[in-house]
């Protein structure tokens, strides 16, 4: 994971032996915000916190430089316990306390992680499998040469948009299946990104939308998202993620607004006889988004080496009781999956942040 999510923490700690000066020293050699000590004991407990708020009506009290600062620090101090209320409903609660560090401690109450509130959005406990094997045939002459993932929407490609925001939310290991011109996406992600090392693996022939995910050797979590990597969407994946688990589903799909206005009067048939009309109805349905959270015990019903795609894998789920259940977006989504809607998602880009 990125350095900033435990952000500059040698610089961070210090010891409830130093002085007012010394912490208002190592608060000016912060290398960004916020600024924020965490006090430590001779035994490397978390014993206290110091802010430059908390220094600053210190001296305004009277406080001298030289004093210790025990007698400034914040020993009601506000802290998460490894394994117990460390996930991502309770971080949840700390963005709602307006809490920017977040320490977490284990049992004998030493930091083993800074949550920056900040620079990510929440700490999200999945392994994402972004599906980026297709040859992206009605987007040519554009990927002739190109992967559809790697054509540009505003200042980035589009497979980028897609692993940054994913970053955002704390996801810390990502995979990319690839297949066609798959050497271009190898040394795209051969250096890490913003502090994520992105793991290609190679397709040796198009497998559906999900039979690749078998070609993943390694998952570190119980959740999996998968998803299409030539998507343009501002999904919520924090509430996408909690929706999942209150409803413990083996299976969520996220799903679009689809709307169908038929422009002529329907008959209401029984049989053959007409029981009325109904004039230019309006039909609302749910459509497949292409975004997948899934319990890793269920990518076994995947084949191994077959054409597979994620509606197969519904059925194996359906077909042995599982639940399988729908997340709306309401939001921006868009599938790049030809010259419209690729030149919708540039346009769009242009008008919106964090995209």
């Amino acid at each position: 994971m990125d350095s900033d999510l435990i952000n500059n923490d040698e610089y961070r700690f210090i010891s409830h032996r130093k002085s007012l000066i010394d912490a208002l020293v190592q608060l000016n050699n912060l290398r960004g915000v916020p600024l924020v000590l965490f006090v430590i004991n001779d035994d490397n407990k978390l014993v206290g916190t110091l802010t430059d708020g908390d220094s600053r009506r210190a001296l305004i009290a009277g406080v001298s430089v030289d004093d210790s600062i025990v007698k400034v620090m914040q020993c009601n101090f506000n802290y998460l316990r490894q394994g117990v209320d460390d996930d991502v409903q309770h971080l949840q609660e700390q963005k709602k306390k307006k809490m920017k560090l977040v320490p977490v401690l284990d049992v004998d109450d030493h930091i083993v992680e800074i949550i920056n509130l900040e620079r990510f959005i929440t700490r999200l406990p999945i392994d994402v499998v972004l599906m980026a094997g297709g040859k992206g045939e009605r987007l040519r002459p554009l990927t002739e040469k190109t992967p559809k993932p790697l054509l540009p929407v505003g200042d980035k490609c589009i497979i980028d948009h897609n692993v940054d925001r994913l970053i955002d939310y704390g996801v810390e290991h990502i995979s990319v299946t690839c297949n066609y011109l798959k050497e271009q996406l190898y040394e795209h992600f051969a250096t890490p990104r913003n502090g994520v090392k992105v793991n290609c693996v190679s397709e040796p022939r198009f497998l559906g939308t999900i039979g690749s995910v078998k070609f993943i050797e390694k998952f570190y979590n119980d959740t999996i998202l998968v998803m299409n990597s030539d998507l343009f969407t501002d999904i919520n994946y924090e509430d996408f993620y909690l929706h999942f688990k209150e409803h413990d589903a083996d299976m969520s799909v996220a799903a679009v607004p689809y709307t169908v206005s038929v422009p002529y009067g329907i008959m209401d048939l029984e049989g053959r006889n007409l029981k009325g009309m109904i004039e230019k109805p309006t039909y609302n349905y749910y459509a497949n988004a292409g975004i997948y959270l899934i319990k890793k015990s269920m990518l076994d019903l995947i084949p191994e080496g077959e054409f597979f795609h994620a509606t197969h894998l519904m059925d194996a789920i359906l077909k042995q009781g599982g639940d399988i259940i729908r997340f709306p977006i309401n939001g921006t989504w868009i599938d790049i999956g030809n010259p419209q809607e690729y030149q919708k998602a540039k346009e769009l880009v242009k008008h919106m942040k964090g995209l």
